[in-house]
């Protein structure tokens, strides 16, 4: 059993960044693939970045390539998303989520992760 907190998002302006944060509970949190998604206001939740348990690939949703650094410290159970250069397009609720059996082709897929968080705000300004 995995519960997950996020933090970290709030209001920016465009250009701007902001560090989002996730706290683990649970002794296993290291054997979990960690992911970050994000839903905009009537639209399907979406896949942004993952990491693997060891922290040693990291995958991006094109949309956030290149401004968006995922990262993890298993001795403090935190999963971090670092989003720069942002954009109005990027105001969504932002979810954390644990996968522990990673099926190739399918980490972008929401339905296959295990647990969730309550999901943080991050609103953009133009």
């Amino acid at each position: 059993q995995v519960q997950l907190v996020e933090s970290g998002g709030g209001l920016v302006q465009a250009g701007g960044s902001l560090r989002l944060s996730c706290a683990a509970s649970g002794r296993t949190f290291s054997s979990y693939t960690m992911g970050w998604f994000r839903q905009a206001p009537g639209k399907e939740r979406e896949f942004v970045a993952a990491i693997s348990w060891s922290g040693g690939s990291t995958y991006y949703a094109d949309s956030v390539k290149g401004r968006s650094t995922i990262s993890r410290d298993n001795a403090k159970n935190m999963v971090y998303l670092q989003m720069n250069s942002l954009k109005p397009e990027d105001t969504a609720v932002y979810y954390c989520a644990a996968i522990r059996e990673v099926v190739a082709g399918l980490l972008t897929f929401p339905r296959e992760y295990d647990y969730w968080g309550q999901g943080t705000q991050v609103t953009v300004s133009s």
